[in-house]
């Protein structure tokens, strides 16, 4: 089986009890809400990286404050031809905070809205895991940067 790794930062940035979510489109066609950030570019920093990813998925530039955590996840996925990929994502999460631009929606790329949802009405979003992991690594700032399942109660 074929292995591949993703090495992503992403950007919790929480303002007024609002949090800025971007909305990710799969390969299917299915949309569901996500952090702002993405893929490493070889030789980047991660630091860089979610700068860059933020301000393409939603026009803001935004300043990272503070590393919350590293999140691990392993998932096989089907790939074209019918060859099976043994996946792993390293998602590195970011406290950030919008310091210029203007929110816009990105165009052909991975995310087609942007948006400020208020922080009680992220559990009835359509999201991806991460935001519950970005969420809870936000609220209980662990010292070892990881959260367990149990810890990530968005409500």
């Amino acid at each position: 089986m074929q292995k591949e790794l993703r090495v992503a930062a992403y950007a919790v940035c929480v303002r007024d009890g609002r949090i800025l979510l971007a909305r990710w489109v799969a390969r299917d066609g299915g949309k569901h809400w996500t952090l702002p950030g993405g893929g490493m570019d070889h030789g980047e920093d991660p630091y860089d990286t979610v700068i860059r990813e933020a301000e393409e998925e939603t026009g803001y530039t935004v300043e990272p404050l503070t590393l919350l955590g590293v999140d691990s996840i392993r998932r096989t996925h089907p790939r074209r031809l019918g060859a099976d990929v043994d996946f792993h994502g390293l998602r590195i999460v970011y406290e950030a905070r919008v310091t210029g631009g203007e929110l816009r929606h990105e165009t052909d790329g991975s995310t087609d809205m942007a948006a400020w949802y208020a922080l009680e009405e992220v559990p009835a979003l359509e999201r991806v895991g991460l935001v519950d992991v970005g969420l809870a690594l936000w609220r209980e700032r662990p010292a070892l940067g990881r959260v367990l399942p149990s810890q990530m109660n968005v409500e």
